[in-house]
């Protein structure tokens, strides 16, 4: 059995630890600081194993280098970034695999946050490890790539099992909910996550793990072939990236 731990870290991140006991595999996923995951570690007396990078803003990668020290855990992360995240033991790319204990990890390029940004899939448990990538009722914003590109990495991850739990590595939700209703405030499924994330949050509890399904129904940035948002931006007909990129800047642009 696979346990997942979601750590508060940092303003408003989210570090994953995975614990594959049966195999002796802990793995820390995007540690942006090494703190936090040290408590976690000792106060079960687990020994870091993996940790996987997904990109290399300095929120995500900042613990590496301490917790490597403790550690000598094998540092895993997107072949596309091998120039951005120091001494990587192993990178991987679009359509590479590999396992981790009983877990086969899918890797996905998922460009648009940064240029080589990437995904963990894995599919024995049905875990998705976003990053920066996808959030709930929300995405990342576009500071190296293109619209374009990121309608067509958030289109990859549209098709992972509708079951599929996602760990991002953030908490937005809450403001992403406050967004989205704007630009699709008839949504029912919306409306009731929404409450949810509110409900949470007033127990300051996170959000995620979010379910695929449901973001497939509410996450607007999942939705640029959804006809009621090309209405509502007026480009009913019009590409479905020119769709995205117009979801996106509304997002930019909100204050709300």
């Amino acid at each position: 059995m696979v346990e997942v731990h979601v750590i508060p870290a940092l303003t408003d991140n989210y570090i994953h630890i995975l614990h594959d006991a049966a195999h002796g595999i802990t793995a820390v996923v995007d540690p942006g600081e090494a703190g936090p995951v040290r408590a976690f570690l000792a106060d079960r007396g687990w020994r870091l194993t993996h940790i996987l990078a997904t990109h290399h803003h300095g929120d995500h990668i900042g613990g590496i280098n301490d917790l490597r020290a403790d550690s000598h855990a094998t540092l895993i992360g997107p072949r596309a970034e091998v120039d951005r995240i120091p001494e990587m033991d192993a990178t991987y790319g679009d359509g590479d695999r590999f396992t981790l204990g009983s877990q086969t990890v899918h890797v996905f390029d998922t460009p648009g946050h940064t240029r080589g940004h990437c995904t963990f899939f894995c599919e024995e448990a049905r875990l998705l490890f976003s990053g920066d990538t996808m959030f709930s009722l929300g995405c990342g914003r576009l500071f190296e790539g293109t619209p374009a590109q990121m309608w067509d990495s958030l289109s990859k991850l549209r098709d992972l099992p509708p079951e599929t739990r996602i760990y991002c590595g953030h908490e937005y939700t809450a403001s992403n909910a406050r967004f989205a209703l704007s630009i699709d405030p008839d949504n029912l499924a919306l409306k009731a996550r929404a409450e949810e994330v509110a409900a949470l949050r007033a127990k300051g509890l996170p959000t995620i793990p979010a379910r695929l399904s449901n973001e497939l129904a509410a996450n607007p940035f999942l939705r640029a072939d959804d006809p009621v948002l090309a209405a509502h931006f007026g480009l009913t007909g019009a590409p479905q990236a020119n769709i995205f990129a117009a979801i996106r800047k509304a997002k930019d642009d909100f204050r709300g």
